[in-house]
């Protein structure tokens, strides 16, 4: 392993970026995402018309924000538009059968959802709805007879970049509506939402991605959107930071659609002075916290149910919280390094969320035994599934059977390493460089370095419930200087060896006006 110093991680980090970086001017013509042009004229000529027409987003951070940019274009018009999140527990995903049960309209436009609404576009067509469906995900093999369909990966989709988000094909959309309305609305003022739902949603920040959400990020500073105002004061800082969105802002947006109903995310987004931002982002954050100790409970009752010796975990609880199954299989994973299925029983039937690792495609394996399910969707790392409860222990079986075929080798969980860094080079200085090539995120990862054989010289444990662990290390015995670890969500103790090998991730730590380089603990080895 390579023992760097700040100049070859310079090297290292700019072969990221062979071509000069993009610039807003140079983000694609919408045009020529296949049938976006047609479709805004259909919806510009509906609105002349005088014509009703309804929203249907999906409850999570990229189909609230897609539908925030959505109702705040709309207002600027003025036009009026029924914005429709489905309820998780209520409703189920996207534009459906039950969502319209209690739709009066005459178009329906779909954000981040609609690409496998086959039975929803049927029940438009009999009706004489109009459906536009605009959505990113990976379309099956049949496609919903819809009016228009506009996704970056259909096959035939020309648009020269097609890892976008649902909020990102949105407003590309609303970009030629404008055009089509002869409306002088600035397209740029929408960026603060766009680059939350660009993180939120895990886009690889490459490309236009990455210009999106650097322009974003900028304007999150300064916009005098309400919803903006508060993020910037609460998270007090010079700078934010693609992580801040991702660990400090999406968990909360995102709350609302697993412990409730997504509206209240969207009434957020959508504030129009800031005392009433403020009340909502105060009931996201009160919704956060039901999520964390929901989410602690559930994942205590699911480690009691692993069989450690399955090689994909399966686990099932009656009344476990259908909003937190999804992060209980992550932590599944982190724990014991394996796919894992985490199922909510209710009665007769469970729906659940599964999640993977190193090169497992949880996906396909879940789709050579999807005879014993009711449904199911997602892709390679991640997918949702539903089935009758009688046939959880025959599926458990079934999909271990199906995993011994997979190598070894694939379950071995992905850390790229960059290499070794000498403690004495962590410093300000440092952390400008760091900076230098934000933001982080999916195909443009943070950093992360080798720590090995260091000498533990304290533990602190930290928090309310002192869950998180302070650890002072020395990485060589002839060095004075200590550094100091920060392991979230893990109780350190002592080794006996008083030896500790893991891996981090060097972050600024802001506070009381005092800038320092904090080390973050990714795993633990030894």
């Amino acid at each position: 392993m390579q023992t760097l110093n700040k100049q070859q991680l310079f090297q290292l980090l700019s072969q990221r970026f062979p071509s000069e970086e993009k610039k807003l001017s140079s983000i694609p013509n919408p045009a020529l995402l296949q049938n976006a042009q047609n479709a805004a004229k259909h919806l510009a000529n509906a609105i002349k018309a005088n014509k009703r027409i309804t929203l249907v987003g999906d409850y999570d951070v990229d189909g609230v924000s897609s539908t925030a940019i959505m109702v705040d274009f709309f207002r600027q018009i003025p036009y009026p538009l029924e914005a429709i999140i489905p309820n998780r527990f209520h409703d189920g995903y996207g534009v459906s059968p039950t969502i319209l049960e209690r739709i009066d309209t005459d178009v329906i436009i779909t954000v981040d959802n609609g690409i496998a609404a086959t039975e929803a576009a049927k029940i438009c067509k009999e009706r004489g709805i109009e459906l536009i469906i605009t959505d990113h995900h990976t379309p099956p093999d049949t496609l919903p007879d819809a009016l228009y369909i506009i996704d970056p990966k259909l096959q035939s989709c020309q648009y020269p970049f097609s890892e976008i988000c649902g909020a990102q094909v949105a407003w590309l959309f609303l970009g030629l509506l404008k055009k089509e309305l002869q409306l002088s609305i600035d397209m740029k003022q929408f960026l603060d939402i766009l680059s939350i739902a660009i993180i939120a949603d895990i886009m690889p920040l490459i490309d236009i991605n990455r210009t999106l959400v650097k322009e974003g990020l900028k304007l999150l500073m300064h916009s005098s959107r309400p919803s903006s105002i508060i993020i910037r004061d609460f998270l007090n800082k010079s700078r934010i930071t693609s992580e801040d969105i991702a660990f400090m802002i999406a968990p909360r947006l995102n709350s609302a659609g697993r412990m409730e109903d997504a509206s209240i995310a969207l009434d957020f987004f959508t504030a129009q002075d800031t005392h009433s931002a403020y009340k909502h982002f105060e009931y996201l954050g009160q919704l956060n916290e039901e999520r964390k100790e929901s989410e602690k409970a559930t994942t205590n009752a699911a480690i009691e149910d692993v069989n450690e010796s399955d090689k994909v975990i399966v686990v099932a609880g009656e009344g476990w919280h259908e909003g937190v199954v999804g992060i209980v299989a992550s932590r599944l994973v982190d724990k014991y390094e394996k796919p894992a299925i985490v199922l909510s029983i209710d009665g007769d039937s469970a729906k659940g969320s599964a999640r993977s690792l190193g090169d497992v495609d949880i996906y396909t394996l879940i789709k050579e035994n999807s005879h014993f399910l009711t449904k199911f969707g997602g892709h390679k790392m991640a997918a949702g599934l539903g089935l009758s409860t009688q046939n959880i222990t025959a599926f458990r079986q079934a999909i271990n059977t199906t995993a011994k075929t997979i190598p070894d080798e694939s379950f071995i969980p992905h850390e790229k390493l960059s290499g070794i860094l000498e403690t004495d080079e962590i410093d300000l200085e440092l952390l400008e460089l760091l900076e230098s090539f934000e933001p982080y995120g999916e195909a443009n990862e943070k950093p992360t370095f080798l720590l090995q054989d260091a000498e533990v010289v304290n533990i602190q444990l930290m928090g309310a419930d002192k869950s998180h662990s302070r650890i002072e290390v020395r990485q060589y015995p002839h060095q004075r200087k200590t550094v100091t670890l920060i392991a979230f969500r893990r109780v350190f103790e002592m080794p006996e060896d008083r030896k500790i090998t893991c891996s981090y991730t060097v972050s600024k730590n802001e506070f009381n006006n005092r800038i320092t380089p904090q080390l973050l603990v990714n795993k633990i080895y030894s």
